[in-house]
């Protein structure tokens, strides 16, 4: 009788994970998306970058500590699946045109007018710039992007606090520089 317990409790236990991964997932779907749209190279691609992305956070979640920041957790999971991809996929993977990522949801470009419309150039001259940097770094410029902390940027990449702020001082300095000669 204790064994049939021991495995209804274990169900009980298993189907309450699994609740709940589901729901922090949900909330936090958006860090999956950005990694996968910042990462992966083609709507294929990206679909199914998101896809390990949620099923490699499930395979760890019973690692996750609660008492620490779900999202921070996940960008690192997020952004390690991502770049294990990106070197499984090498150099030579074709890239879509970045025009097709910047169109709205229903496949109809947004906006018309010039100040849209350069305001369109300068977003594609920007992802073409965050495409050319190396895995790292655009990891950094997400975290950045996304309005993360240094500290929370360094929890998730691993580095101390003083490091991102030198690196993302480089980087934005480097982008700059890209930018202008774009």
């Amino acid at each position: 009788m204790t064994a049939a317990t021991d495995a209804l409790d274990t169900m009980d236990s298993t189907d309450a994970r699994r609740t709940r991964f589901a729901a922090l997932l949900d909330t936090h779907r958006g860090i999956v998306f950005k990694v996968a749209n910042s990462y992966g190279r083609t709507p294929e691609d990206r679909q199914d970058l998101a896809q390990e992305i949620a099923a490699q956070s499930w395979r760890a979640f019973s690692g996750y500590d609660p008492e620490r920041s779900f999202s921070t957790w996940l960008y690192r999971i997020a952004l390690n699946v991502a770049i294990s991809h990106l070197r499984s996929l090498g150099a030579q993977t074709p890239t879509e045109p970045l025009d097709e990522r910047h169109e709205s949801h229903d496949g109809i470009a947004t906006g018309d007018d010039s100040a849209r419309h350069e305001s369109d150039q300068r977003i594609r001259a920007l992802y073409a710039v965050i495409d050319r940097q190396s895995p790292l770094d655009r990891a950094l410029l997400l975290l950045w992007l996304d309005e993360r902390s240094q500290r929370e940027i360094g929890d998730v990449l691993g580095l101390s606090e003083s490091n991102v702020a030198t690196k993302l001082n480089r980087l934005k300095r480097r982008i700059r520089e890209q930018m202008a000669g774009d």
